[in-house]
């Protein structure tokens, strides 16, 4: 038992006193952040979120005691917003002179590594396990379209959209490509291959071996690569297991560091970025505590669909963003004296017109009181996410980011020729000259055409209205830079709709600047709350505890709702969001199989590899 102790006590005073060499395991994936309520909080506890790791790899890099750093790359996709964030990380701690090793046990198991292997060039060293692969594929962009099955089924789609670029629906009325997706969608693509052709390019000139555009695009071109190969062209530095990278790192961290210690613990420890990260925090606290309160720069998340309500579980991945939760949190950031400058962190696909539209004034307010806010665009900062991001004092994005699609889409299907293969009929009562508009029974009328194009074009309107005065441009050229285009962060940046290209860091070094504040002051997750703080209700809207997450969600109840016509089932939960998002024309998005949360969605969903 005391020997036990003694050991114990022994490893915690290396870890306080030794040379480290600090972790970062992405097996798991990477969160944008914490998230707030308890259950998920408790299944991603052990995966570190982009600011933790931002923040920890910036502070090891002043850090004496920080002699490397070993990431294992591989596992669980990530986004690839958050990966170039994480990139630009590790660069900049590879700038100190400390050495940065990428070990992955493959870049893709006989499948795309293109994004994994990106992020691996970060590093001055990159190791790959012997029975590994490199997956240098490029970028393949592959959609399903209905439009075949629908016919067979007798079923037609009636679709709206403002305007050409915003083919979210397309599945459902095209059997391939149209021009204007075809055309953007091969631009976000070869944005994203030219980001990753530079990265190894890059790579190759550190390595004395050119380092031309063309020759990365010919590796490209040449993949996958075998471990072998992969060796000799060059993209890896050995192959090793784990044991031999390790044992390697170790042996030079130790050929670079000091005597031993005083205390005799000179071999270098290991220790999880995060875990450095946490403790260092910690000891912050505990600093502050001792200390008057300092101003800080406050980041609000706003991640997920966009909805009204609170934000919570949502339809899609990464829960739903409620407006009455960001308004909330920004209002209580506005009147917090101790913050000088909000980062408002977007990862967001879109939803709500209405939910966006009151995130949208609500900044606008907070500008007006004085506070700058600072635009920090993820993964996806996208049609409603672009729109609670353009009256920003500044918008930062990554070259990656999907961004723009400024535009507005609704569709109804028809599914009478269907019904009436399968002997089934229709009756109504109608008290209304509109009341069965968003039946599925007929096609629209001529004048309900007219309803729809109207609600359409007024969204619109308001739409690029608000990017003209925000971005300072014509409402001519914002048309042009709109019409549910989707853009990567570096298009939108030549284009005037992104200010600068970066991340997190970034965005908080511009919102010091803009509050006058000094560069060590700290960027915080607001509003933050304690166990107990979750538990009290909030006193008012403008409570901080307003803010929080809430814990009930839409929780997909098994109770079921029918839709008019008979002839689908949604859920009581769904049927509620869909008629709060997209307003008049619910029952034709949940026909249509739109997303839940509005018509201000990206179109369809982008995973790169």
């Amino acid at each position: 038992m005391e020997s036990a102790l003694k050991g114990q006590l022994s490893k915690i005073t290396r870890q306080r006193t030794a040379p480290l060499i600090l972790e970062l395991d992405l097996t798991d994936g990477l969160l944008e952040a914490r998230p707030a309520d308890p259950l998920s909080a408790v299944l991603t506890r052990h995966q570190p979120t982009i600011t933790d790791i931002v923040a920890g790899l910036k502070l090891a890099r002043a850090d004496d005691r920080v002699k490397a750093l070993i990431v294992k790359v591989g596992g669980r996709p990530i986004g690839f917003g958050l990966v170039q964030e994480l990139r630009e990380a590790v660069r900049r701690f590879g700038t100190t002179g400390k050495p940065t090793v990428a070990w992955a046990e493959t870049f893709g198991e006989f499948s795309a590594g293109n994004v994994a292997y990106y992020l691996a060039t970060a590093c001055t060293t990159i190791y790959l396990q012997p029975s590994g692969d490199v997956g240098l594929t490029g970028l393949a962009v592959e959609r399903t379209f209905l439009r075949g099955a629908l016919d067979k089924l007798g079923v037609s789609v009636e679709v709206a959209a403002r305007h050409e670029y915003k083919s979210a629906a397309e599945m459902l009325t095209e059997r391939g490509f149209s021009p204007a997706a075809r055309e953007a969608t091969e631009r976000v693509a070869e944005s994203i291959t030219d980001q990753i052709i530079d990265a190894i390019a890059e790579r190759i000139e550190r390595g004395g071996q050119g380092g031309r555009r063309a020759d990365a695009f010919r590796l490209i071109n040449e993949g996958p690569f075998a471990a072998e190969r992969a060796l000799a062209t060059g993209l890896v530095d050995a192959l090793a297991y784990r044991d031999e990278v390790y044992s390697a790192v170790r042996k030079q961290v130790s050929g670079a560091r000091p005597a031993p210690s005083a205390n005799g613990s000179g071999e270098p420890e290991l220790l999880y970025l995060a875990r450095y990260q946490r403790s260092k925090e910690l000891a912050n606290r505990a600093r502050q505590l001792a200390s008057p309160r300092q101003n800080v720069v406050a980041m609000i998340s706003a991640i997920g669909a966009i909805r009204r309500g609170r934000s919570g579980r949502g339809a899609m991945p990464g829960g739903a963003m409620g407006s009455d939760s960001i308004t909330s949190a920004l209002r209580a950031a506005t009147a917090d004296p101790h913050v000088g400058a909000i980062v408002l962190r977007v990862n967001s696909p879109g939803g709500s017109y209405v939910a966006s539209d009151s995130i949208w004034r609500e900044v606008i307010r907070t500008r007006n009181a004085g506070k700058p806010v600072i635009v920090s665009m993820s993964d996806l900062a996208a049609s409603g996410g672009y729109f609670i991001s353009m009256a920003a004092d500044s918008i930062v994005a990554q070259p990656g980011t999907l961004t723009g699609s400024i535009g507005v889409i609704t569709t109804k299907p028809v599914l009478s020729d269907m019904l009436n293969k399968a002997g089934v009929t229709t009756d109504s009562v109608i008290m209304g000259d509109h009341a069965a508009m968003y039946s599925t029974s007929h096609r629209f009328t001529d004048e309900e055409w007219a309803l729809v194009n109207e609600w359409l074009d007024r969204i619109y309107a308001d739409f690029t209205g608000k990017v003209a005065a925000a971005r300072r441009l014509s409402a001519e050229r914002v048309h042009e830079l709109a019409k549910g285009r989707v853009w990567t962060g570096a298009d939108a940046h030549e284009r005037g709709l992104v200010d600068q290209l970066g991340g997190i860091e970034d965005a908080a070094a511009i919102a010091r600047r803009r509050a006058g504040l000094p560069e060590s002051a700290p960027l915080v997750g607001y509003p933050r709350l304690g166990a107990l703080e979750r538990l009290r209700p909030a006193s008012s809207s403008d409570d901080r505890r307003a803010a929080a997450w809430l814990g009930d969600g839409p929780a997909w109840p098994l109770a079921s709702l029918a839709t008019s016509g008979g002839t689908g089932i949604v859920t009581a939960a769904v049927a509620s969001v869909l008629a709060e998002s997209w307003g008049p024309v619910w029952r034709l998005a949940a026909r249509g199989e739109l997303p839940a949360e509005g018509p201000l969605m990206l179109p369809d969903r982008w995973t790169f590899h």
